[in-house]
């Protein structure tokens, strides 16, 4: 099968919203009402689980109808999904990633043309279509970004050191420039009272993907616009190899954490190391934000720039933009149910508390019609919001037609042994190239 990759998402991004996750359910206050049916989402979104907690609670009250969500453990959405389905009362509404995601659950994704969300959508083109049937089986409820997270105060006494390489953030354009910043920080971290440009690389399950997925995507989708790959390819080259090891490098060197301590860092590690002050820079999204608030960062102190590594003309470079979140209906659910979660996602895209709970709450910009006049709190949506209207070529999400989970798995691990020095730069190569192959032939043949 053919999947169409998805890299052009400029109407989507000039809203304000997105939506998340949940764990735990929601049905207190006044009893459920089992006539009305019921819905159960399965979410992959833990930063946003206790925003969705309290908003299917809010539901259940007013409505009656009870509104279950549970959050699968970072990393494990796919064999959770699987295990979920298997039961007697599966979830009526799943999250899928993009087209590959669309072709192992096809069996289950109900056609979405005469829902709310679908009909409410700016632009319709964005939507998950069935290769068979043409029809809309998956909708993107967030549009996120991608980047460096900065901490402002941070880099503006860095500015002020003795040879600093630039004289503000708009200075940082090029990995040259960048090297040269994380370098200089390195260099005077008991100056400016850090413990190393960036934060940890993690590469335990929660934070894993923030390189085997986000960072590798930079190389991956320059090579598809390079080589007008519109569709999932049976084969890559790896053309920008060695600017990914440019970046990742980087990472490991200036980092607050020594590479043999990253196979136990987590996500949370990170979160904390730049929310505290201990690094300028964290590769993470506007999704982020929602925990660094929580540990205490105030929206005027953090940015968001592009993830440079040395690409030709890296200088008109913008963010990494784009959605690997689509609410997908459970077709084989029970009818009553299914009609119960198309009312709810409903409420949750046209009611006050709803929009309010994913644009606030969550701190998400959704591609929904219903969301043009919501505003967000959130300092990295307005950081996407500026290099949208910006003439940066956005990033496109190029990982959405990786061929399995596995490539992803995969390419972590020889990163992990690359930069605990168990092994060298070849096996990433290996797990890069080679395995994409292989995986497309496993997968699809």
């Amino acid at each position: 099968m053919n999947n169409t990759v998805k890299t052009a998402i400029t109407a989507a991004v000039a809203t304000v919203m997105t939506l998340g996750a949940v764990a735990g359910c929601g049905a207190s206050g006044t009893a459920a009402k089992s006539d009305q049916g019921k819905v159960y989402f399965l979410n992959s979104k833990p930063e946003v689980s206790d925003s969705w907690k309290k908003i299917a609670d809010e539901y259940t009250k007013q409505t009656g109808v009870q509104v279950t969500v549970e959050t699968a453990a970072s990393g494990t959405y796919q064999q959770s999904l699987k295990s979920e389905f298997a039961k007697s009362e599966p979830p009526t509404l799943f999250q899928l990633s993009g087209p590959v995601d669309m072709e192992t659950w096809k069996d289950y994704t109900a056609d979405l043309t005469d829902t709310a969300i679908y009909k409410q959508m700016k632009d319709q083109t964005l939507a998950l279509k069935s290769a068979e049937t043409g029809k809309p089986v998956g909708v993107p409820f967030v549009i996120e970004s991608y980047g460096l997270i900065y901490n402002k105060d941070i880099l503006d006494k860095y500015t002020k050191t003795s040879g600093a390489a630039v004289k503000s953030v708009k200075d940082i354009n090029s990995f040259d420039k960048l090297k040269a910043v994380a370098d200089g920080m390195q260099k005077h971290k008991d100056e400016l009272g850090i413990k190393g440009a960036f934060t940890s690389a993690g590469f335990d399950s929660s934070s894993i993907w923030r390189y085997d997925t986000h960072l590798a995507n930079m190389a991956l989708d320059r090579e598809f616009k390079d080589d007008g790959i519109t569709q999932e390819p049976a084969s890559i080259k790896g053309t920008y190899l060695p600017q990914f090891k440019n970046i990742f490098d980087l990472y490991l060197t200036d980092s607050t954490t020594p590479r043999t301590q990253l196979s136990s860092k987590t996500n949370d590690d990170a979160n904390s190391e730049f929310a505290l002050g201990d690094a300028a820079f964290y590769q993470n999204g506007t999704w982020a934000w929602t925990d660094l608030q929580n540990a205490g960062m105030d929206a005027d102190k953090v940015g968001m720039i592009p993830i440079y590594m040395g690409l030709p003309n890296e200088h008109e470079q913008g963010l990494a933009t784009g959605s690997a979140q689509y609410w997908c209906l459970n077709k084989k659910a029970d009818a009553k149910n299914i009609k119960a979660t198309e009312k709810f996602l409903d409420w949750m895209i046209t009611s006050e508390q709803g929009k309010n709970a994913i644009a606030k709450d969550m701190g998400f910009t959704t591609p929904f019609k219903t969301f043009n006049k919501v505003k967000t709190d959130n300092p990295l949506v307005a950081a996407m919001q500026k290099d949208s209207d910006s003439k940066h070529e956005r990033v496109g999400w190029s990982f959405t037609v990786a061929p399995s989970e596995r490539w992803k798995d995969d390419l972590g691990s020889a990163m992990l042994e690359y930069a605990q020095g168990t092994a060298g730069w070849d096996g990433v190569q290996k797990a890069f190239v080679d395995n994409w192959a292989k995986e497309y032939q496993a997968n699809k043949h």
